[in-house]
């Protein structure tokens, strides 16, 4: 299980950056010069990355027997740009305290 967590956390903070490039990469293209490399290699790079953060977080979910509700918040926060970061953050503290209240 340890794995996972691990995983997910990694996955979530690549998405995040990979949504931060893009938006990087849409200012250049739109507002700047015009230049669309940054679109062109963020683009599918954040698509992938989506893709296994909803993996993740199924997964995850799955595993660490998470609420619907808590899945939901979790695949919804892959959508909005830096927001599954906030999720990613919200589960570690929930795992740190249930780790305290374990030990």
């Amino acid at each position: 299980m340890d794995f996972l967590y691990r995983a997910f956390f990694a996955v979530a903070i690549a998405e995040t950056c990979s949504w931060a490039g893009l938006l990087a990469g849409m200012y250049v293209k739109y507002l700047g010069s015009g230049n669309e490399i940054g679109v062109q290699i963020f683009g599918p790079v954040h698509g992938a990355l989506v893709i296994a953060y909803v993996g993740a977080v199924l997964l995850l979910a799955r595993n660490a027997d998470w609420s619907l509700r808590k899945t939901g918040v979790g695949l919804l926060c892959g959508i909005p740009p830096l927001a599954s970061i906030w999720f990613e953050r919200k589960v570690a503290r929930e795992r740190r305290s249930h780790t305290l209240q374990t030990a």
